[in-house]
């Protein structure tokens, strides 16, 4: 039985107890969380400090789902003891920390999305791409716009925290630096720093496009997707409420505890010299799309809706 380590336990921390709870071999062995706001399993140890719960447990995966300003530090004090390491995306906004340093093999990053049905042969195996188009619409209201997220600086906004997803996934797929960014973001409500719309449109090296069209206002059904221009002309569609449903459609999508699951597993055979999961997404690939969002956020045109007050 492997023990498991979680970092944080608030809203996301939840998400993972409640995967950890039915995964196969994997057993719960102590929280670290200065004050946990999630549903305990009973009997749990509680530490206020990750490195104490690290000295004393001696996990062999620990699970970071940390707010981003700790969570890249507590990854890296795990994977200095040897543990397996799957941290929480985004892990931190800064992609300049982001340079390798010893134990980083050892840490992936939260993508579950990624693992969804069709993907492991998508990632194994790119396809050329022309164009990727990354659409997002969902609803976020005051209450989701609290602490951390209230600023995009910290890991909040649109591309932070809604579409890195697919974003990051167009991304593993076509090769190349960006080299025009042309981007708005538009703030209307003023519920937070954060944005309610941002498109952009960036092109790679060698031509190739990605679109993305995301908001968090949207009052119609949701929509997440990815949609993939091949260069033979065919499309492929990446879809689900959180791309879940991966290349398969939206009814059979498995369960975000699948997911998860599936990754721990992945995560844990990595550790272990095993080969790498195509899913798997590196501590050191974050880097890329990190850049890619700073360079959109950073050339932007801000528009201020002149009607935020009634909207």
């Amino acid at each position: 039985m492997k023990r498991v380590l979680l970092v944080g336990a608030g809203e996301v921390g939840a998400k993972h107890l409640a995967a950890l709870a039915g995964a196969d071999g994997l057993t719960v062995a102590g929280i670290a969380d200065p004050s946990p706001h999630a549903e305990l399993p009973p009997h749990t140890l509680v530490f206020a400090s990750w490195r104490l719960a690290l000295t004393v447990l001696s996990p062999d995966l620990v699970v970071v789902a940390a707010p981003p300003g700790t969570a890249l530090a507590a990854a890296r004090d795990a994977a200095a003891t040897g543990a397996a390491v799957l941290v929480e995306k985004p892990a931190t906004t800064a992609h300049d920390a982001l340079s390798r340093r010893p134990g980083d093999e050892r840490i992936f990053v939260g993508f579950q999305p990624h693992f969804a049905p069709g993907l492991d042969r998508l990632l194994d195996r790119p396809p050329a791409i022309d164009e990727a188009e990354v659409v997002l619409a969902v609803r976020r209201d005051s209450a989701y716009f609290r602490g951390w997220r209230r600023t995009y600086a910290t890991a909040g906004g649109v591309l932070h925290q809604q579409a890195i997803h697919g974003l990051a996934l167009a991304l593993r797929l076509m090769p190349g630096a960006a080299e025009t960014v042309d981007a708005t973001v538009e703030h209307r409500r003023g519920l937070a720093e954060t944005e309610d719309h941002v498109t952009a449109a960036i092109t790679l090296t060698g031509g190739r496009t990605v679109s993305v069209d995301a908001r968090v206002d949207h009052h119609g059904p949701p929509r997440n997707e990815l949609i993939l221009h091949l260069a033979d002309g065919h499309r492929l569609h990446v879809q689900g409420r959180n791309l879940e449903a991966g290349l398969d459609a939206p009814a059979v999508a498995p369960t975000h505890e699948a997911l998860r699951r599936e990754m721990y597993a992945a995560v844990l055979d990595a550790a272990d010299g095993c080969p790498a999961h195509p899913c798997l997404f590196p501590l050191t690939a974050l880097r890329r799309p990190l850049e890619v969002i700073d360079r959109v956020y950073r050339d932007a045109r801000v528009v201020q809706a002149t009607d935020a007050a009634t909207a």
